[in-house]
């Protein structure tokens, strides 16, 4: 449905349709008590306390309901449709902060939600507060998404505090938020405060060189994260090498994707080393930054030796040619490398390579390579702790 907003951190403007689907739901729990004439001032603890007292389902979208009041915003229907679905979508609904602090009040009412779906609510730095506190407390919700919502520094320092409370949180999606070089530093704590966090999407993001020589140390000393997408953000020169080298040393993540920065040849020759000595890694994506031919003959070093490294995507990347026959031949020269996935898409190779990749399957007859001309599919199989352990995510 299409909301209309007055500002990117302002109260949104709803629409009919939706004050009607809010009406409605108001209006089938018209025969409950309402508060006391003083309840529009209550606090939301003081809300939060009130139903905590079981009454089950009804307790709950009452106590949303007295909040939404509270706040002075239109209730969202789907929360009151949600019944003892663990996973609550409110993606697009245009909350903002005050709709954010009305949920907030209810969420440690509600036992049922495993998956929080907040994705473009405009929460900005004062919902994501609200939103902080009742995600510090919850001992359900271990996944929770809540990309392009303007959180910033502040927003982020909130979220991040609240995660590190709270060990049962496995994944956070934190993507298109404009997290700078401040961010970082919260972000860095949390990486080496929580072990439980299982996979961190921080992608399109503003995260510049500063914050790659931040994170790159958390990275090294983190023990716990599995799955980590860094993509589309601004790490280059020296905080591209400082990350890489926080993978070098990092023993637990298996999923990791660069693309779309500006690592380059010095931060390629950096992943490589990182390759020679990380004996975890599954699959990697360095799609997309500025590596030539030089830097993926430095990356390709690593190949010679890596026995885990599954996936690599290096795809529309300027290393021609050359670069593409380097990276081919070290895997010609592993013997136990692991290797079912080479995507060199968007890159143009001759006739040597083709000859050199038909050669290689006859030595690695399930390692699939990719090119602009060859495009082969590539069923990835999910990790066991994304097959088992967290609720199936909404399409996006």
């Amino acid at each position: 449905m299409g909301i209309t907003k007055r500002g990117p951190c302002e109260k949104s403007g709803e629409n009919e349709e939706r004050e009607k689907e809010g009406a409605g739901a108001a209006g089938r729990f018209a025969g409950v008590p309402e508060a006391e004439k003083g309840s529009d001032v209550d606090s939301d603890s003081d809300l939060e306390t009130e139903g905590t007292h079981g009454l089950g389902e009804l307790v709950k979208e009452t106590l949303y309901l007295r909040s939404c009041r509270v706040h002075s915003v239109v209730p969202a229907s789907c929360f009151l449709r949600q019944g003892s679905d663990p996973e609550l979508n409110l993606r697009h609904r245009g909350l903002g902060p005050q709709g954010a602090q009305a949920l907030a009040s209810s969420l440690n009412s509600n036992p049922y939600v495993k998956r929080l779906d907040l994705r473009d609510n405009g929460l900005c730095g004062a919902g994501t507060e609200a939103l902080a506190s009742a995600l510090s407390k919850s001992s359900c919700i271990c996944d929770v998404d809540l990309s392009e919502n303007q959180l910033g520094a502040v927003g982020v320092q909130a979220i991040c505090a609240a995660l590190i409370a709270n060990p049962t949180m496995q994944k956070v999606q934190l993507a298109g938020n404009g997290l700078e070089e401040q961010a970082a530093q919260y972000l860095a704590e949390l990486l080496l405060a929580h072990t439980g966090l299982k996979s961190l999407d921080l992608s399109y993001n503003q995260l510049n060189d500063q914050a790659g020589e931040t994170l790159g140390p958390a990275l090294a000393e983190n023990t716990g994260l599995i799955e980590l997408n860094i993509s589309w953000n601004h790490l280059r020169g020296p905080g591209a090498i400082a990350f890489a080298r926080g993978l070098e040393a990092n023993i637990f993540l298996r999923v990791l994707d660069i693309s779309y920065n500006g690592f380059g040849d010095p931060g390629a020759s950096a992943v490589g080393e990182a390759l020679r000595t990380n004996n975890v890694l599954e699959e990697l994506n360095v799609s997309n930054n500025r590596i030539s031919a030089m830097g993926a003959l430095s990356l390709s070093r690593g190949l010679r030796v890596n026995q885990t490294l599954r996936s690599l995507v290096v795809s529309r990347n300027p290393m021609q040619n050359k670069g593409c026959l380097g990276v081919l031949k070290s895997v010609q020269d592993n013997p136990v490398s692991a290797l079912e996935l080479l995507d060199f898409s968007e890159i143009q190779v001759n006739r040597e390579f083709d000859d050199l990749a038909i050669s290689v399957k006859a030595v690695l007859p399930g390692l699939c390579i990719k090119t602009a001309a060859h495009r082969v599919e590539y069923k990835k199989e999910l990790l066991p702790v994304f097959r088992s352990s967290l609720p199936a995510s909404a399409p996006k």
